[in-house]
């Protein structure tokens, strides 16, 4: 375990990137037969604790947990708890205490998206990112390297918290399909598709395509496809010797007027333009 120095945890809170989210102590406690814990006022920062082996019990408040292997959870700062390892099962924890000023957001997020039981499906990823940050906990305190230990600390408790069954599974089928369209248009850039062909493409309606397109993208499928147009005429345009008539049809765009209306929209200057000022 390794517990940080006051006049550290000091520096952290003041320091402009970690005060939003900074880890004060963190340990792995392997097969911790009666490890025991009590802390009638609480903690002054969250606590989070990820079982991997063997069980315990937990108390918040009134509120009795059994903790089980692949479960996580995380105590609220300031709340009476206890809690202890189970003596014929010893649990394995990996643990740490967190705070910042976006630590009671996340604990907010924790309630909304926690399943239940705590479980969640093991990932030997985490554990290779909380044993690189528990490494640079235990070596020198310089910033920049406590800076990246806890933007690392942030992006390992996110892990647990945006990661429950129900939301990553939405997630993931959404993100696979936008990256299939994303595929799908990057791949014919020499071709013209208006929405509703593309949405034929993938066996769903125009708007559906369209909304959960625009929500993950930011943009609209035409318009997107038609960025991707025009960086790959950039591409052409600085580095080969293709006329802007060529460029064109090269990207789908029959019209050479249009292509460069539309080229100028998306960059601010005509091809030929842009063409010179790589050149120079």
């Amino acid at each position: 375990m390794t517990v940080l120095p006051d006049s550290i945890k000091k520096e952290l809170k003041e320091n402009s990137i970690c005060k939003p989210f900074y880890i004060t102590d963190i340990g792995f406690y392997p097969n911790a037969r009666h490890h025991y814990r009590t802390r009638k006022k609480g903690s002054k920062e969250y606590i989070f604790m990820y079982c991997v082996e063997g069980k315990g019990k937990m108390k918040i408040d009134d509120t009795n947990i059994e903790v089980l292997p692949n479960s996580f959870h995380i105590i609220p700062k300031n709340t009476p708890h206890e809690y202890k390892s189970d003596e014929n099962e010893p649990w394995s924890i990996y643990w740490l205490h967190f705070s910042g000023h976006s630590s009671d957001a996340l604990y907010k997020r924790y309630l909304e998206f926690r399943s239940t039981d705590g479980n969640i499906a093991f990932e030997n990823n985490r554990i290779k990112m909380f044993n690189e940050i528990f490494l640079m906990y235990k070596s020198e305190y310089t910033v920049p390297k406590l800076e990246f230990a806890n933007i690392l600390g942030l992006q390992f408790i996110s892990s647990f918290i945006y990661t429950t069954k129900e939301f990553a599974s939405e997630t993931t089928s959404h993100t696979n399909m936008i990256n299939s369209v994303i595929d799908f248009l990057t791949a014919n850039l020499d071709k013209t598709y208006k929405s509703d062909e593309i949405a034929k493409q993938f066996n769903c309606s125009p708007s559906y395509l369209f909304n959960l397109f625009k929500k993950r993208t930011g943009y609209s499928l035409i318009h997107f496809f038609n960025l991707k147009k025009i960086q790959k005429a950039c591409e052409y345009l600085k580095y080969t010797d293709l006329s802007i008539k060529e460029i064109s049809y090269k990207v789908g765009i029959q019209d050479p007027l249009y292509f460069s209306r539309t080229f100028k929209k998306y960059f601010g200057i005509s091809p030929k333009d842009y063409r010179k000022e790589q050149q120079e």
